[in-house]
């Protein structure tokens, strides 16, 4: 494939309208929860609701960041809330409180997650099974291996590796810095590097960028690496925030639907070949904003899932029908 073609596929990683909806709607969500928490007594926007949104939407925004990577090439990953608990698990377990297993934890991390991904990859490209399937069956072989081998928190993080989760730099949380870092970093490899280009091609249309000259299984196989990865450095920033590892860490934040619900508030299409990490974050802060919204008008439950639920619908429905009127043009 050229540089030229590629290059052409990469125009649809651009900022759009999609990216643009999901920005206006958050400044939108801003304005309505400050009114709605100062008509009920309380004062939204402090510093201390600041830093509380940064810190919530941190990890989910850096498991939401990969699943970008893997819709994007028209697939996605639901094995990254198991594939979360297991590697905060390994984590707390290899570090076992000591400074000198800081770095050995982290790269068990990165090479468990990264061997996941590759067998979601392989089992999506050479056994040809649909990715929701694959990475389910995946997710299931985690959740026994885990249900097998613990039964509660495990391990034991150090206090150094501690301040991850919980040191902040001014009003910025160390933990949004490092989600900054992987958005940024996913940024520059869709927009930059001709992985990055394939990625959009083969999302766009797998057959005609196959007979383009794009080996689409390398590039489907190398986006669920990085997406389960991108899990791992989560697993390790919950680790990092909990004092230890948890088996349920990742199941019990939901970060699996969570994490493609950022993905398509954002306006990346679920077919894949359209989107981009702008508007995944704007995602994931809405939610963020969200959830710190409900926390303070003390919503039930039940009301803030189905107010969430309405709210991807709308979105999606927005989306869909630019799609339909642009086509129709």
């Amino acid at each position: 494939m050229t540089e030229r073609t590629l290059t052409s596929f990469s125009l649809r990683g651009k900022v759009t309208g999609s990216t643009l909806i999901i920005y206006l709607a958050l400044i939108g969500v801003l304005l309505i929860g400050w009114v709605l928490v100062a008509v009920d007594g309380g004062n939204f926007l402090t510093l201390e609701t600041v830093v509380g949104i940064q810190q919530r939407s941190a990890a989910l925004g850096i498991v939401a960041v990969g699943q970008t990577l893997a819709i994007l090439v028209g697939s996605l990953d639901l094995s990254v809330a198991y594939l979360i608990s297991l590697t905060s698990l390994v984590a707390a377990e290899i570090m076992a409180g000591q400074d000198g297993g800081i770095l050995p934890a982290i790269a068990a991390v990165i090479a468990v997650s990264a061997l996941i991904g590759l067998v979601n990859g392989l089992v999506i490209t050479r056994l040809h099974v649909h990715a929701f399937i694959a990475t389910l069956g995946v997710s299931l072989i985690i959740k026994g291996v885990v249900d097998h081998l613990y039964d509660g928190p495990s391990g034991s993080v150090p206090e150094s590796f501690q301040r991850l989760g919980y040191d902040r730099l001014g009003p910025v949380p160390v933990s949004a810095l490092l989600w900054a870092a992987v958005a940024v970093a996913a940024w520059f490899l869709l927009r930059r590097t001709r992985l990055g280009y394939r990625i959009y091609a083969v999302g766009g249309d797998e057959e005609v960028a196959r007979l383009s000259g794009v080996r689409t299984g390398r590039v489907i196989v190398a986006t669920h690496v990085l997406c389960s990865i991108c899990a791992g450095i989560a697993g390790l920033l919950l680790a990092g925030r909990l004092g230890a590892g948890a088996p349920t860490v990742g199941t019990d934040g939901g970060y699996d639907l969570e994490s493609i619900a950022a993905v398509v508030l954002g306006g990346t299409a679920l077919a894949g070949g359209k989107g981009g990490v702008p508007g995944t974050v704007g995602g994931v802060l809405l939610l963020a904003v969200l959830d710190s919204v409900f926390n303070q008008l003390e919503v039930n439950a039940f009301f803030k899932d189905v107010v969430r639920g309405v709210v991807i619908v709308a979105a999606v429905a927005v989306y869909a029908r630019r799609t339909v009127r642009r086509r129709s043009r």
